[in-house]
């Protein structure tokens, strides 16, 4: 049990891991105890370390593979019962695991007639498969295939698309989540104003990290979220003695500078789920190809309401979402955007 005293706290909240298995090589299982929280708290916690453990835990995935001779995914090759498609996604279930940051390249060449799995890829020395006997194609041939695979590390899903690749390279949509489910449970003890809360927090992961590692970084890298509200200086906060009306602050150099500070510390991977825009809206920049809020601030107002189907009201609520969400404005034109 590790202890750790709050501020303002006169009994120290400490925490242990009270449950910890492996169901099997994909599926580990941890039970964790914090206590105790003044009431109310243990909510603030609990959702925000679920969010974290879910969204910025980074996990290793396939993201892209080049077959030899293959020009696009619906492609057959005979000999090989599945189809290239059904490849790609055996692929995208593969759990590796990474000590690097680099983008690695694996190589899987067998000769059939064969059952392929996990086990039969070359990987580098930084990667290694938590599961050998993940299933991946099968030979009934006594064919030769080749296939280059590409490693990366990163946060969240990647949707694949044949933009940026080389040729013959086909994107995998690589799930980049260690963590396959995060619950929180709550129990009050003591009464009145002595109430207590303890929360018991389970986590199941795919083997790449322990439960207590995914923990341990989802706590970190939550803690890191909210350091640029420690950085701000009064000259930053906006101020007006007729109060505020419920609109933006209009453009200023103060405003912009800290839009493209925030733009640029913005991860590819938030997505704009997070900005919880009505349907038409959200459908709307899903089709165009504008996937997460770095995506969405390469674009200015004007060239939003360029966008097929939206229109100016979707335009406002994109706005405000980003205002409500993440206090950046949407840049009003194209002189804003470098």
């Amino acid at each position: 049990m590790l202890p750790y005293e709050t501020s303002g706290s006169t009994q120290a909240i400490e925490w242990k891991c009270v449950e910890s298995k492996t169901e099997y090589k994909r599926l580990h299982y941890g039970r964790f105890v914090v206590s105790p929280f003044k009431r109310g708290q243990v909510s603030t916690v609990g959702t925000a370390m679920r969010r974290a453990s879910l969204q910025e835990v980074r996990g290793t995935s396939i993201t892209s593979a080049r077959f030899q001779g293959v020009v696009h995914e619906y492609s057959t090759i005979t000999g090989i019962q599945e189809t290239i498609h059904d490849i790609l996604a055996n692929l995208k279930e593969i759990v590796p695991k990474s000590d690097s940051d680099d983008v690695e390249k694996a190589v899987l060449s067998v000769t059939g007639p064969k059952e392929v799995t996990a086990g039969d890829t070359s990987l580098p020395p930084y990667v290694k498969a938590i599961d050998d006997s993940q299933y991946i194609l099968t030979i009934t041939q006594p064919i030769s295939l080749d296939i280059e695979l590409s490693i990366q590390k990163d946060c969240g899903y990647r949707i694949g698309s044949l933009s940026g690749y080389r040729d013959r390279e086909l994107p995998v949509d690589a799930v980049s989540m260690p963590v396959r489910n995060v619950n929180c449970s709550v129990h009050l003890f003591g009464s009145g104003r002595a109430t207590r809360e303890t929360p018991f927090i389970e986590i199941w992961t795919n083997g790449s990290l322990t439960p207590y590692e995914a923990i341990k970084e989802a706590s970190k890298n939550l803690i890191d979220l909210p350091t640029p509200f420690l950085q701000m200086k009064n000259e930053d906060v906006y101020n007006s003695e007729s109060g505020y009306d419920g609109t933006p602050p209009g453009p200023s150099s103060q405003i912009y500078d800290v839009n493209k500070q925030l733009e640029g510390k913005l991860s590819e991977t938030t997505f704009i789920d997070q900005l919880q825009l009505p349907a038409r809206a959200f459908n709307c920049l899903k089709k165009a190809e504008i996937h997460t809020i770095a995506d969405l601030l390469s674009y200015s107002r004007e060239d939003s309401s360029k966008i097929r189907s939206f229109g100016q009201k979707s335009v406002d609520q994109v706005s405000k979402a980003l205002w409500d969400h993440f206090t950046i404005e949407l840049p009003k034109d194209q002189s804003n955007l470098n």
